[in-house]
C-alpha cells in the first residue's frame, strides 16, 4: 500500500461520518502528526510504500475516530492562534470562536504595555498563553479549579515559553484584591443541561462536562460570579470580556450593567452568532 492508497482509504472511511471536507482535513492532520508532512509533502510522497507499523498506527486512530473520539484528543494536540497546544480529556478543545475573542483583545490592546490580565477557567491555557504572547510585557494570570487542567496548561506554557501565573482556585470561593487587573477574560461553561440531547457524540462523550454545562435553572451562574469578581478586581476603566451563549446574550449584558459595567457590547462571531460580550468597569 502506498501513501496515496492509505490517504484515500482514510478519507473514504471517514467521509460518511464527518463529510468529505472534514475527512480530508483530518487525514492531512494525521499525516502531519505522524510524519511531519504538510499538504505539499503529502503529494510528493504519495507513491512511497507504507510500513506495517504506520498501517497499524493509522488503523488504531481510525477505529477511535469511528467511535467519534475527537481527533485532537487522539493526537494529543490542537492548533490555536498559531500555536500547537497539548490537549487531553481534562480540557476543552480550543474552538475557532475563542480565537476570535482573543482577536478582540489583541486588536484593542496590542499596542498597550504592562497590562495585568486574568483568564478565568483557563483549561488548556489557550487564551492566557495567546494573550501573553501577543500583549507586550503583559503579566498574565490563569485560574482553574481543575488540577488536571492546570497540569495541561502549565505544560503548554512551558513548551511555548509563556510566563503565566497559574491560580488553583474555585471562582465561587476566590476573593480578589481590589484594582489588581486591567483585563479579565473568560469562556466559562454556558450550555444548559437541557441542550445535551442536541450535542454531537464527539463533544458529549469525550469533552469534560464541568467545562461545558450549567444547570437549566441558572444558566448564567458563572457569568454572575465572574462579573461580581471583576467589579472588584478590575481597575476603574478595566475591561471584562466573555464568550457567551447566544441564547442569553441580552441577559448577560443586563447582568454586566447591573454590576456597574458600562458601554456593554454584544458582538457576533464569524458565523453571525451573538457570541461575545464586553464591558468597561465604571
Amino acid at each position: 500500500m502506498t501513501v496515496n492508497d492509505l490517504r484515500r482509504e482514510l478519507v473514504n472511511r471517514l467521509a460518511p461520518l464527518y463529510g468529505r471536507y472534514e475527512a480530508n482535513s483530518m487525514t492531512r492532520l494525521i499525516f502531519h502528526h505522524l510524519k511531519g508532512w504538510d499538504p505539499t509533502s503529502l503529494i510528493i510522497n504519495a507513491n512511497l510504500p507504507v510500513s506495517e507499523r504506520m498501517l497499524q498506527t493509522v488503523g488504531r486512530i481510525l477505529v477511535r475516530l469511528e467511535h467519534h473520539e475527537p481527533l485532537q484528543y487522539i493526537l494529543g494536540e490542537a492548533r490555536f492562534y498559531g500555536m500547537d497546544l497539548q490537549v487531553s480529556p481534562a480540557v476543552l478543545i480550543p474552538r475557532p470562536e475563542t480565537a476570535e475573542l482573543v482577536d478582540q483583545i489583541v486588536d484593542r490592546y496590542g499596542q498597550t504595555r504592562d497590562l495585568r490580565v486574568l483568564d478565568v477557567g483557563t483549561g488548556s491555557g489557550a487564551i492566557a498563553i495567546a494573550l501573553s504572547r501577543n500583549l507586550p510585557y503583559s503579566k498574565v494570570s490563569a485560574m482553574d479549579v481543575s488540577d488536571a487542567a492546570l497540569d495541561v496548561a502549565k505544560e503548554n506554557a512551558r513548551q511555548l515559553g509563556a510566563k503565566i501565573d497559574f491560580i488553583h482556585a474555585d471562582i465561587f470561593d476566590w476573593k480578589p484584591m481590589s484594582d489588581s487587573f486591567d483585563i479579565i477574560v473568560s469562556n466559562p461553561p454556558y450550555i444548559p443541561d437541557e441542550e445535551k440531547d442536541d450535542m454531537e457524540d464527539n463533544v458529549l462523550k469525550y469533552e469534560p462536562e464541568q467545562a461545558l454545562f450549567v444547570p437549566d435553572d441558572d444558566p448564567l451562574r458563572y457569568y454572575r460570579r465572574i462579573t461580581e469578581v471583576a467589579a472588584v478586581a478590575l481597575v476603574p476603566g478595566g475591561h471584562l470580556y466573555f464568550e457567551i451563549n447566544p441564547r442569553f446574550a441580552d441577559q448577560t449584558a443586563k447582568l454586566m450593567e447591573g454590576n456597574g459595567f458600562h458601554d456593554v457590547t454584544i458582538t457576533r462571531d464569524s458565523q453571525n452568532r451573538r457570541r461575545f460580550a464586553d464591558g468597561t468597569k465604571g
